[in-house]
């Protein structure tokens, strides 16, 4: 038995299966995460997953400047960006089972064939693939009031129709009171009949209702905001009430989502077609997120960020969004920019005058990254505000060493044979740089030096971080780089491993090799995050 909301049990976990139509990018993962936020206000204990269609096992080796970021749970998964939405609107930290790619899926059913598991029979879609991903979504289901299920991908994709089938089956089996289909449609305005067009949604639904689901509801996103008469179709050709349809216009901020879902009660329909008795929902913490988000501020910061994957504005979603947390905990308009690191590297530094501040995020391979260096060594000359994520702190590592008199410091990542590398590939990753999944992955501990800048703004010397990297700082080194004007402020518990440096006599230069861009929260932003706005207040 599961406790659910108020003094409720419940015998069957409840399942919301999200679905897209008429084109990708619709905001499916915003709408599956709202929900999830509007039923967790109700008190329900709620889980959510994304099942992706790509033949990938997981995230980690799509590119980034394509798919956006690659997001990484505390166990270390490499999962799609949407679970950084599920992460910030739920509040709460995801594990692996919280993603599933089909390749994941078809590499573990191959791998039981080669094993003789299915005793001579022949392997197919139905049952047996289909019967893996069932026992994905089920197994991240157990212990849950409602588990939500996102479908990546557009209904009608040739490789999503196997999870299609999946989610149809299950929801057959479990029944229709334990089962809620949610279908996120689009729907375009024609500036030169000033309407907005229902057609490419209603076939959507069609296209839904074809692989044999039925949606009990209909989320539809545009632009701008659609009259309500909109709802009138869209209720008589996709099938669904009046009341089981909401309407999604742009909004000025995506945490304005759970509110609207909220408003027109979509969350009440869902709980009411899945029985489940449950409180209303609280949602003080949401609308006083929005107050603040929408106040008027009079100051405002401006940072430059330095990077390389500038192809795709989700690339650094986490960054952005830790950073925008940051500042309205302060009270601070942000302004930012995306700085090519190659035009660094060509250009010169004086391009980052202009900024109050400097970030340089995660990234891989040599591409930039000499631009990067630059952009740490005149934060580190000069005094601005310096923030550096993963190869952010390789960078200034490498910028601090040639200040300290090692002019040819380098990476092994970029020259692989160099004897100054003061960042190098950790012994035990050796012979992998090429491949996924083997790289430091997920939540490690790190011992703080008291007194630091890094334990003061954690206000503790014991913090744990998630990391995505294969190479290090080398201690070898570390003469060189403390004469450069910087300390390790930061390692693991264990002494070998570098997690935080910082410069001494400086407004604020901390870098990390974690990425603790993940771990923010809107209500709650992250200490370094916090520290870097202020920083830029304070000059």
């Amino acid at each position: 038995m599961q406790l659910g909301g108020g003094d409720m049990k419940m015998k069957q976990t409840k399942y919301i299966f999200v679905t897209g139509g008429v084109l990708s990018g619709v905001g499916k993962g915003i709408s599956a995460a709202s929900i999830g936020a509007v039923l967790k206000a109700r008190g329900l204990n709620v889980n959510i997953q994304k099942c992706d269609q790509y033949l990938n096992v997981d995230a980690g080796t799509l590119n980034p400047a394509e798919h956006g970021e690659c997001f990484v749970t505390n166990d270390g998964a490499e999962t799609d960006l949407d679970l950084g939405h599920y992460e910030r609107f739920l509040d709460t930290d995801l594990t692996s089972s919280s993603s599933v790619m089909s390749g994941r899926v078809l590499r573990q059913v191959i791998d039981d064939e080669r094993a003789g598991k299915y005793l001579g029979k022949t392997v197919q879609i139905v049952p047996h693939v289909i019967t893996a991903m069932q026992e994905h979504i089920e197994n991240a289901a157990k212990g849950f009031d409602v588990h939500i299920v996102e479908v990546g991908g557009t209904v009608g994709d040739i490789e999503g129709q196997s999870w299609i089938e999946a989610i149809r089956e299950l929801g057959f089996r479990l029944g229709y009171r334990n089962c809620a289909y949610v279908h996120v449609v689009y729907l375009p305005y024609l500036g030169a009949s000033k309407e907005f067009k229902t057609k490419p949604a209603q076939n959507a639904v069609k296209d839904l209702r074809n692989a044999g689901i039925s949606p009990n509801v209909i989320l539809a996103r545009s632009e701008s905001v659609a009259p309500d008469s909109i709802k009138n179709k869209l209720s008589l050709y996709g099938g669904v009430p009046h009341e089981a349809i909401g309407l999604l216009p742009n909004a000025k901020s995506i945490y304005e989502v759970p509110l609207s879902i909220a408003n027109q009660k979509i969350d009440e329909y869902i709980v009411q077609h899945l029985e489940i008795k449950t409180k209303k929902p609280n949602l003080k913490q949401w609308k006083q997120l929005n107050k603040t988000i929408s106040e008027d501020r009079s100051q405002s910061v401006k940072i430059g960020i330095v990077a390389k994957y500038l192809d795709n504005e989700d690339t650094y979603f986490s960054v952005i969004e830790a950073l925008r947390a940051s500042c309205w905990s302060q009270k601070t308009n942000l302004e930012f920019d995306w700085v090519n690191a190659e035009k660094v590297e060509k250009d010169g530094v004086q391009i980052l005058e202009k900024y109050d501040g400097i970030l340089v995020p995660g990234g891989f391979g040599s591409r930039g990254v000499e631009g990067m260096i630059m952009a740490a060594g005149y934060c580190l000359e000069t005094g601005k505000s310096y923030l550096g994520l993963c190869l952010g702190l390789q960078v200034a590592v490498i910028a601090g060493a040639r200040r300290g008199g090692l002019k040819d410091a380098t990476s092994a990542e970029i020259h692989p044979s160099s004897k100054k590398s003061v960042i190098y590939i950790m012994s035990d990753q050796k012979g992998k740089e090429e491949t996924g999944g083997t790289m430091r992955l997920g939540e490690y501990k790190a011992s703080l030096v008291p007194k630091s800048k890094v334990a003061e703004l954690y206000k503790n010397t014991k913090v744990t971080e998630r990391h995505r990297h294969r190479y290090e700082v080398n201690l070898k080194f570390r003469k060189q780089i403390e004469k450069g004007g910087l300390v390790i402020s930061g390692q693991s518990p264990d002494g070998t491993l570098v997690e935080f440096i910082e410069a001494q006599n400086h407004n604020f230069f901390v870098a990390t090799q974690a990425h603790p861009e993940f771990k923010s929260r809107p209500t709650s932003p992250h200490p370094l995050f916090v520290g870097f706005i202020k920083s830029l207040k304070n000059k």
